[in-house]
Parts: C-alpha cells; structure tokens; sequence
C-alpha cells in the first residue's frame, strides 16, 4: 500500500509492516522522518537482506535497512536502522555504518571505517581504512575519501 504520511495512523491499525522507500541525494532528513512516523504509528520495520547479498552470520544489521544484490557484509560490521546498502557494495569487517545511510552501488568502506549518523556514499566511491566520515556527510560518487 502506497499511501501519505497522514494515511500512516490507519495503516496501521490495518498492516503489521512498513518500509520506507526513499533513497537520499542531498540530505537523510525525509527518509529519517518517514521512519520516525512509521515506527511512532506502531509498524514493524523489517530487515529486508537480498538472496544475492552475503551478510556474515557475526555482523549486525539495523531494523529498516536493505541489503540489495550482491552486496557483501563481512564480519563484524555493523548497519545501522533504515539504511540502504546497495548493489555490488563492500562493507569491510569492523566498519559501522550509523543509521539513515545510503551506501550506494558498488561502494567500497574498508576495515574500521565508521560512518555517522545521515551520511550519503556516491557510487564507486572508495574510503580508506579506519576513518570516521562525520554525520551527514555527502560523498561524490567515484571519490577516494582518505
């Protein structure tokens, strides 16, 4: 069901599950309030993993988020609430990615990288191992981020 944001009151007293949908470009300020409300109204957020993906058994990953094809999650990492990690992305052992991310397709966050709060990771882009992106940060696609 597709509905507005003042329908989300009685769609859940008729559905269990929500999934917010918006992706960001400029700022994670809609997707984090349509959240927000979804889970004030009572809907459940599903971890929603593609059958492509592979997701460690020893990695965490946050309510609302979704994990599309052929992404991979090593050990350790952990995913925040209401992110997207997108297609062919690499999320190295030990990276947190806070909640309200957009990992975009074919990304590469290496070993103890940790994103904040917010943050937008254009396609291709690559980051350098054990830094800290600040909250939200926008990172251009095909960028190197030392």
């Amino acid at each position: 069901m597709i509905g507005k944001d003042s329908d989300l009151e009685n769609l859940a007293k008729i559905y269990t599950y929500a999934l917010v949908t918006v992706g960001q470009i400029q700022s994670a300020e809609l997707k984090t309030k349509l959240f927000s409300m979804a889970t004030e109204a009572g809907l459940t957020l599903p971890r929603i993993i593609s059958p492509r993906a592979y997701v460690s058994q020893h990695a965490s990953i946050g309510k609302g988020t979704v994990v599309m094809h052929d992404a991979l999650i090593n050990a350790k990492a952990i995913i925040g609430e209401n992110c997207i990690i997108n297609s062919k992305s690499l999320i190295e052992h030990d990276s947190v990615i806070s909640d309200h991310c957009h990992i975009s397709t074919n990304t590469v966050i290496n070993g103890g990288v940790t994103i904040e709060t917010g943050c937008f990771i254009g396609s291709g882009a690559v980051t350098r191992e054990s830094i800290t992106i600040r909250k939200n940060s926008f990172i251009k696609a095909g960028s190197v981020v030392k």
